[in-house]
């Protein structure tokens, strides 16, 4: 299983990033799948995730400004991110695990995870 994610970018505060990330992976569709992010001295945290059923999950400092939708016959994960915040300035990882539970939020549940794509938002 490969995951490869695109589309971080630098961008000023209030703008906007779609970022994507492909998978390699047949089942694709059967898959949770997951957002995190990780800034410089920080621990890696929950941004969003998308599972098999299509139900989301977001974290509270996302809620209403960023969206993870998935395109299963494209193999791929999005995450929409609106009303960007200089917080919101990390290295974006794109995560997969074949199983669903509560855990979802937690980067120990996930098996498969993509290189990190880095979003910096200006001042």
């Amino acid at each position: 299983v490969q995951l490869q994610a695109s589309g971080g970018g630098l961008v000023q505060a209030g703008g906007s990033l779609r970022l994507s990330c492909a998978a390699s992976i047949r089942t694709f569709g059967t898959y949770t799948l997951g957002w995190f992010r990780q800034a410089p001295g920080k621990e890696r945290e929950f941004v969003a995730a998308a599972s098999s059923a299509v139900s989301t999950f977001y974290a509270d400092s996302v809620k209403g400004r960023f969206t993870i939708s998935r395109d299963n016959a494209k193999n791929t994960v999005y995450l929409q991110m609106n009303s960007l915040k200089p917080d919101d300035s990390a290295v974006y990882y794109c995560a997969a695990d074949i199983n669903y539970s509560g855990t979802y939020y937690r980067p120990q549940f996930y098996a498969y995870w993509g290189q990190g794509t880095q979003v910096t938002v200006s001042s």
